[in-house]
């Protein structure tokens, strides 16, 4: 377990912003359980899945009691990270996970099945290098400071001023943005009552189609 960010939030200044693993000081977190191996579509990954193949979209759809967010995801721009994030999308992995972190005016992060901040798949996944920029409705998988440390948990950027931050490190694989639905993740961010929110919203249902 690392410690949580020390943000500046005049200057945007985030130091471990998006790693796995962080819990403010006092905080309640639930118990942490096992990730699921059976989702709804079937059995789950349990080492890193293929990559999606060069050229290849995908459409991710993420339904939540505040409204839905259609995410396009790219091959092109992290093969291997997009891969990972589709297969567990399809195998009902998110289904049920929460947006366990809220930093206004920066990011939502998902994808942690403890909802505590510091759960994944049970594996984790190479790395690969951050070709475009980070702004408003890009889709990037959380990490470690540790090298090859990407497992589930992911973020959608709220604004382009987060920019920055995210580029002082470059490591969170962007795997593709928001088509539709920014207005959801705004009502995501607003909804929270702290960085890591006493009632955080669920992903009711997660599904993948092509393209």
């Amino acid at each position: 377990m690392i410690a949580c960010p020390i943000r500046a939030l005049a200057g945007l200044v985030v130091v471990g912003a998006l790693a796995v693993g962080c819990t403010a000081p006092g905080a309640t977190v639930a118990p942490a359980t096992p990730p699921p191996s059976v989702g709804a579509a079937g059995e789950c990954p349990t080492a890193q899945p293929a990559p999606l193949a060069a050229g290849e979209t995908r459409t991710v759809t993420i339904t939540t009691d505040l409204g839905t967010m259609d995410l396009k995801i790219e091959a092109d721009l992290s093969p291997i990270a997009a891969g990972n994030f589709v297969a567990l999308a399809e195998c009902g992995f998110y289904d049920g996970v929460v947006f366990h972190r809220v930093v206004p005016q920066f990011v939502i992060q998902g994808g942690d099945p403890t909802g505590t901040g510091g759960g994944g798949p049970g594996y984790t996944i190479q790395d690969e290098p951050v070709t475009t920029p980070y702004s408003r409705g890009t889709v990037a998988m959380a990490r470690t400071p540790e090298p090859d440390s990407v497992g589930s948990q992911f973020f959608i950027v709220l604004d382009d001023s987060a920019r920055s931050s995210l580029e002082a490190a470059n490591t969170y694989q962007i795997i593709g943005s928001v088509a539709s639905g920014m207005e959801t993740a705004d009502a995501i961010a607003a909804a929270a009552d702290a960085e890591l929110p006493s009632d955080p919203v669920v992903m009711t249902d997660v599904s993948v189609k092509t393209p």
